[in-house]
């Protein structure tokens, strides 16, 4: 008897398949940024090549290429290979493909290499199933996780498995990527003739954050979006922000009045006019406005245009909020206008604003490089093995609990993104951070190991 099961599968368009997918490296030399782990001479390489793999775990944030390096093993082994997914995968499949393989073992004597997609994903139980064929040698067991395996991998089974750590992948190497796909006509985009401009395609690697993936994804839809000059889709810069352009929602639909008010009321607040913002205020409340509605600006008012020059005004900002929302309206208006009033009053400083804007376009426009290890917390062997919170300073422990220790990555070392002024208590704040900025410069010249 026949089924629609039994009919041979329709080929595939390759059209279909995402460009991430049919960018995936053939080969080891066409991997990109994991030279430290794989480059020729080197253990992995050469267990590898030699078809001697034993039980490892890739540990790395998405698109650097932990299934790719599972795939290319399964193309390059004599063993039979089998995948999971543990996302998709039960107790019942893990333990018939262990079975399957003790069976294979005992019969041909052929090995079974079983690679396991976000094995962090597997629980005790299903990670425990594992362990007796790995310790029986009858399979090779390949672990991929984005978590640290110090928490997420049983003792027992990271205990018998090599961690190779995948870092995110360098700008240069994202750029080469998306090069190479521009060009190939077999897998990429070449047979259409796509351009980029070299800006854009900077843009989309420091956009991809160190994820191959990712980058692929946005190629791909900036390529589909692009105008057709000269017959070719070109990429560039003003494109491209386009294509990456967040819409922001607006409040209500015909809102003017509403956004009109409460920026007089913000407005009014800056300038420390408390007449004007309470009446302001009286004007959105008696017209029927939310009263959490202008509570939330109270207290975003509070951190942007004081911040740290009055301190207290942000615990003021959020008890008016508590108050209105414990007593309602109409009893909870005089709450909020004592909140508005001592606003205006307050000294001015967006400096914290300023910090976390100037901050926040580092973190985007930047390479996102990883935690300093001397700055990560090291719980566990393996982590101290990676130097987890090697040449970490406990502050209490230096003069005046000061440690001349970076806590930013190489790359923004020396960054300053927060400037306090000299009004209210950032007066103060700023003489600490200047008291504090030349002890450790004496310091540092004086040689004295931050003592």
């Amino acid at each position: 008897m026949s089924s629609l099961f039994d009919d041979p599968p329709s080929p595939i368009d390759p059209s279909t398949i995402p460009l991430a997918e049919r960018m995936r490296p053939r080969t080891l030399d066409e991997v990109e940024g994991q030279e430290e782990i794989i480059a020729p001479g080197r253990p992995l390489r050469e267990a590898i090549d030699r078809d001697l793999l034993q039980s490892i775990i890739f540990w790395g944030p998405p698109g650097t290429g932990k299934t790719t390096l599972a795939r290319l093993i399964a193309d390059l082994t004599a063993a039979d290979f089998v995948a999971f997914s543990a996302v998709l995968s039960g107790i019942k499949e893990v333990k018939d493909v262990m079975a399957a393989a003790q069976a294979r073992r005992r019969m041909s004597g052929r090995r079974t290499i079983v690679f396991v997609d976000e094995i962090h994903r597997f629980n005790k139980a299903q990670q425990d199933a594992f362990l007796p064929r790995v310790e029986a040698g009858d399979i090779t067991l390949i672990g991929a996780t984005t978590e640290n395996p110090s928490f997420e991998v049983n003792a027992a089974l990271l205990s018998r498995s090599k961690v190779f750590v995948l870092k995110p992948l360098s700008m240069d190497a994202i750029v080469r990527i998306l090069q190479r796909t521009l060009t190939d006509v077999e897998r990429g985009l070449g047979r259409d003739r796509p351009q980029a401009t070299h800006e854009a395609l900077l843009t989309m690697a420091r956009y991809a954050n160190g994820d191959a993936r990712a980058a692929l994804n946005l190629l791909q839809l900036a390529v589909s979006t692009a105008p057709q000059g000269s017959g070719h889709a070109t990429v560039d810069l003003p494109l491209l922000e386009r294509t990456l352009q967040k819409k922001a929602l607006l409040y209500d639909k015909g809102g003017e009045e509403h956004f009109n008010i409460i920026s007089a009321l913000h407005k009014s607040m800056r300038n420390s006019d408390p007449d004007a913002a309470v009446y302001w205020l009286a004007r959105m409340l008696e017209a029927g406005e939310d009263p959490l509605y202008v509570a939330r600006r109270l207290v975003r008012f509070a951190s942007e245009d004081i911040g740290n020059a009055d301190p207290q005004a942000l615990g003021i900002a959020v008890a008016a909020k508590d108050a209105v929302h414990f007593i309602g309206m109409p009893e909870g208006n005089t709450a909020l206008a004592q909140a508005a009033i001592y606003l205006a009053t307050a000294p001015k400083s967006n400096a914290v604003y300023a910090a976390y804007t100037a901050a926040a376009q580092a973190a985007e426009r930047d390479v996102a490089e990883p935690v300093p290890l001397h700055l990560r917390n090291a719980p566990t062997t393996l982590m101290k093995q990676l130097d987890y919170g090697k040449g970490y300073r406990y502050a209490h422990d230096e003069a005046d609990a000061i440690a001349d220790m970076t806590c930013l990555p190489d790359n923004l070392e020396g960054r300053e993104f927060y400037s306090p002024t000299e009004r209210g208590f950032e007066k103060e704040i700023k003489r600490r951070l200047d008291g504090w900025k030349a002890k450790k410069q004496a310091r540092r010249e004086g040689g004295d190991g931050g003592r």
